[in-house]
């Protein structure tokens, strides 16, 4: 038998040139996600390709998330190739990293209209035929990790966008009760199973949500196992629907759960320092949504390396969708989870030097320098309200804004990242007349 798989304000007392402060700490010191997640009563989760599991890769996936889903190991076209010649190899590596990590597994999934393999797709079936393929793979697959899965995407994706049913195999070829059949053949293979219905663009309140809204509560009154809809959340930059926590409770008020399980936000690349700001604030909001609603149970990011996501080759030209960049370093929309868990940034380890490195009658130049001892930074920003009509007109190593009084220098998208024993130095110019005060500043 197989085992069961199981902001720190700081008011400156100081005169002159200097002023110092405390900069973000580093990424190690802050509370990991999956803990976050477990203080909010939800689950954290991350896609992964399981032959990338060791190193940094395997680390931060074993130590940041609570949940695993394979991208694409237990796909139809992964796991039987050929008819009859099964290949678990990858599926089974995600499954045993999981139960070393005390992590759930997601799988993902059962039926789908893509990534299938070539002697299903190219093959001509009956509908007799037809179903009893499906319901063997669904047996097969379900049953080998049974007990060792806390929840399958069963269908995935059976909508197109006005609500209507997508023309695919298993539509074509069995009608829509073929959704009831995988979900009740899925239940039989492991009644402890959490069974859930996929989809993308249904994040919001809108004609293909409503239809499965429509679909999860016909199947709930014909007594077909449901219990719970996956919102997949690929999102674009600053497209959050403004509806997504009314439709994440309304679903919820159905009696199922709820679970964000592909969460990215894609960014026109090269992604600026504004660009990645808005992404926190995106990834922030759609957490926050999660985390409002009882039944919302699992944010899972769709891979959490910008090196492992799918975008770049699936929309040209965008990328950086992901809460960690290339290098592993965690980027603003990390941070934009950790805040919407209730989560917050240590301020060990790390100083900062606000000067005035040369004044004149009507401006002067400022510097600020962060360093790090014994710890690491993966990003900074420093803000501050000047208190005698001082104005920026420039800055450099860093972008800042300026609303009335308000300041607020982010790291640039080169210099974000300030390693143990070095710092990262950006400057600005700015106007003054009759004084030039310090500032209270404050850090995030």
């Amino acid at each position: 038998m197989r085992s069961l798989r199981t902001g720190l304000s700081l008011a400156a007392l100081v005169t002159g040139a200097a002023l110092l402060f405390t900069a973000p700490a580093a990424h190690a010191a802050d509370t990991p996600l999956r803990d976050l997640a477990a203080a909010k009563g939800k689950v954290v989760g991350t896609a992964v390709t399981g032959s990338k599991l060791t190193g940094s890769y395997g680390d931060i996936a074993g130590a940041q998330f609570s949940s695993l889903t394979p991208g694409n190991a237990m796909k139809w076209g992964t796991v039987e190739p050929t008819q009859g010649s099964f290949d678990w190899t990858e599926a089974d590596r995600i499954v045993a990293f999981a139960q070393a990590h005390n992590q759930q597994v997601r799988g993902h999934t059962l039926v789908w209209h893509s990534q299938n393999p070539s002697w299903l797709t190219n093959g001509t079936w009956t509908s007799a035929q037809l179903s009893s393929l499906l319901q063997n793979h669904i047996s097969t697959e379900v049953g080998r990790y049974k007990g060792e899965i806390a929840a399958w995407d069963v269908v995935n994706e059976p909508f197109n966008e006005d609500g209507t049913y997508r023309s695919t195999l298993w539509y074509n070829g069995l009608g829509a009760n073929y959704i009831a059949q995988a979900l009740t053949w899925a239940h039989a293979a492991d009644p402890a199973a959490k069974l859930y219905i996929n989809d993308y663009n249904v994040e919001g309140v809108n004609a293909k949500s409503t239809a499965l809204y429509n679909l999860v509560k016909s199947l709930e009154a014909a007594g077909v196992p449901i219990d719970g809809v996956g919102l997949q959340a690929h999102l674009i930059l600053g497209q959050v629907p403004a509806t997504l926590q009314q439709n994440i409770q309304r679903f919820a008020d159905l009696g199922v759960d709820v679970a964000i399980t592909e969460l990215d936000v894609r960014v026109a690349l090269p992604a600026d320092s504004a660009e990645l700001a808005q992404q926190k604030a995106d990834f922030k909001s759609v957490v926050a949504a999660c985390a409002a609603v009882a039944r919302c149970v699992n944010i899972t990011v769709w891979g959490f390396t910008d090196s492992d996501s799918w975008v770049p080759g699936t929309f040209p030209g965008y990328g950086a969708a992901t809460p960690y960049d290339e290098n592993y370093a965690p980027k603003p929309a990390y941070y934009g989870i950790a805040e919407a868990l209730g989560g917050t940034r240590s301020t060990a380890g790390c100083a900062a030097t606000y000067g005035v490195t040369s004044q004149w009658s009507t401006g002067f130049t400022g510097q600020v320098t962060i360093a790090c001892t014994g710890t690491a930074l993966s990003s900074w920003n420093a803000s501050w309200t000047y208190g005698a009509g001082q104005q920026l007109t420039q800055a450099w190593n860093a972008t800042c804004t300026q609303s009335g009084a308000a300041v607020t220098c982010t790291n640039a998208t080169y210099n974000g990242t300030v390693p143990d024993g070095g710092s990262v130095t950006f400057g600005f110019n700015a106007s003054w007349s009759g004084g030039n005060p310090v500032p209270v500043v404050t850090l995030g």
